[in-house]
Order: structure tokens, then C-alpha cells, then sequence
């Protein structure tokens, strides 16, 4: 029922009820309506409070453009019809009686199309509603699906400071800061390194190095015994504020980052060292 709740929430039944889907997913929502009740009564209900806005804000044309439309539509009053008298000798000519009065044809006339004119003024009106309906719907979706990945974006990085903090607060965890050498003398980072449970982790939010190109990477390397091993890769740019974990080592006497082809090197590249720091 929480798929089915999350589907009713999702403004696809408002879309529907105003035509603004393809064709393909008009009949996934006629499928789901069939086959849930629930579906059903939130579609019912929507079409509902359309029909009803709509309705709420219909416009009637003025008595100034009723007058105005049976004026256009006067007649003559002497206007009568001829009698037709076929041409071929008969025994007996019916008499034609002249029809002097037209008031009730000429009223009536008059009235169907006044009511043509309504209803096409009530349909351009309707219609009219119905679009900024639509639009206003629309931005609605849009604003409510913007915060809520607001939300989402805000409660992740909630969670990752969370963790950074409880990892901070560990005395398990060994905090070893990485100095910029002489190829970026401004760049620092923090490693988090547990030689108890064998974690590496770098902490984004104390991450400061220069940014990279598409084609190049930042690899973690560990000196154990005077020899690199490397830890894996992981790119400057990052709307992170929590810690990314690395490959696990058990023991190590220093950490350094070198700048590499993107997916990493099987050795360091010396001449591109960034940072580095002893434990």
C-alpha cells in the first residue's frame, strides 16, 4: 500500500485528468485505477475538483451581446414568402396563403444561434481556465518535487556528518592530515585510518585540492615498509560532506595522494605527488 500511496502522491493523476501525458502512460493509469480501488477514488476525485473549478469561475455574456446578436439578426417585417405555381395546366391551383408573420422563425433562429454563441464563449472560457489550471498544477509539481529533493539532498548529508562525527569521536581512528607539496602547496586532507578493523577513509568535508580535468583522478596510496600500495581513487569534486571509504590495510607509516589517469595506476607517479603526511 506504500507503493500505492507513493503512486498517488506523484501528481501523475493530475497530469492525467488534464491530458498532459503520452499516450503510453494515460493507459498505465487507466490500468492502475482498474486494478486499485484506491487509484480510482483519487482520480474520481480529481476530476471532480476540476469539473467543479471550472464550473466556479464560467463567465455568461453580457445582455449588451444578446442585444447586439439579435440586432445582426433582424429581419425585414414585410418579408413573406412567394408561392411557387408549377407551370403545368391543372384542374385546380391550391391557394397559397402568403406567411405574413415570422416572428416565431425569425426568434427562434435567433435564439439557436444566440445559445451557439454562449456555448462557444463558455468552451473558449473553459478552455482558458483549464490551461492555467494545467500550468499552475504543473509548477506546483515542479515546486513540491524540488523541495522534496531538497529534503532528500539535506537528510543525506545529515546522515553523513552524523557518521564523519561518530568517526571523529572514535579513539580507534587515527587522524592524519596530508600537507600540500610543492606541486599544490595550498591542498590538505584528512585521513581517517583505523589499524584495529584495517579502515581507511577520507574525510570530503576537511577536502581541499586542486580540481581535476575528466581524464585524471586523485589516487590514495599507503607506505608500508617504504613501499606504495595503493588504497583506490576518488576525484575532487564532490557535494559530499561525509567520508568515502578506501581499500583496507592493516598497518601503514605514512599516506600520500598523487594525481593519475582516471581509474589509477598500478604505481605512483612521483614527479605528480600532491599531498602527503606521516602518522
Amino acid at each position: 500500500m506504500e507503493d500505492i500511496k507513493t503512486y498517488i502522491e506523484s501528481g501523475i493523476l493530475e497530469l492525467y485528468v488534464l491530458g498532459d501525458l503520452p499516450e503510453n502512460e494515460m493507459r498505465e493509469v487507466e490500468a492502475m485505477a482498474a486494478q486499485y480501488p484506491d487509484v480510482k477514488s483519487e482520480l474520481s476525485a480529481i476530476e471532480a475538483a476540476v469539473e467543479g473549478y471550472a464550473r466556479s469561475h464560467a463567465i455568461d455574456p453580457s445582455e449588451k451581446l444578446k442585444i447586439k446578436v439579435l440586432q445582426a439578426l433582424d429581419f425585414d417585417e414585410d418579408d413573406s414568402f412567394e408561392p411557387v405555381v408549377n407551370a403545368k395546366p391543372i384542374r385546380e391551383v391550391p391557394k397559397i396563403v402568403p406567411l405574413k408573420d415570422n416572428n416565431f422563425y425569425r426568434y427562434s433562429f435567433a435564439a439557436s444561434l444566440l445559445l451557439l454563441l454562449i456555448s462557444w464563449i463558455a468552451l473558449f472560457v473553459l478552455y482558458s481556465r483549464l490551461q492555467n489550471s494545467k500550468e499552475q498544477i504543473a509548477n506546483l509539481l515542479t515546486s513540491n518535487q524540488q523541495f522534496s529533493n531538497r529534503v532528500n539532498y539535506l537528510d543525506k548529508q545529515l546522515k553523513e556528518s552524523s557518521t564523519s562525527l561518530s568517526i571523529l569521536k572514535n579513539p580507534d581512528f587515527k587522524m592524519i592530515r596530508l600537507q600540500g607539496t610543492k606541486n599544490a602547496p595550498s591542498a590538505s586532507m584528512i585521513v581517517a585510518f583505523n589499524p584495529r578493523k584495517s579502515e581507511v577513509l577520507i574525510d570530503f568535508a576537511a577536502l581541499k585540492m586542486p580540481a581535476t580535468d575528466q581524464t585524471h583522478q586523485y589516487q590514495l596510496w599507503a607506505l608500508v615498509d617504504g613501499k606504495p600500495v595503493d588504497l583506490g581513487v576518488f576525484d575532487s569534486a564532490t557535494d559530499s560532506l561525509g567520508m568515502k571509504r578506501m581499500k583496507a590495510i592493516e598497518r601503514a607509516q605514512a599516506f600520500a595522494v598523487t594525481l593519475e589517469p582516471r581509474g589509477g595506476s598500478a604505481s605512483p607517479t612521483m614527479e605528480q605527488m600532491i599531498a602527503m603526511g606521516a602518522i
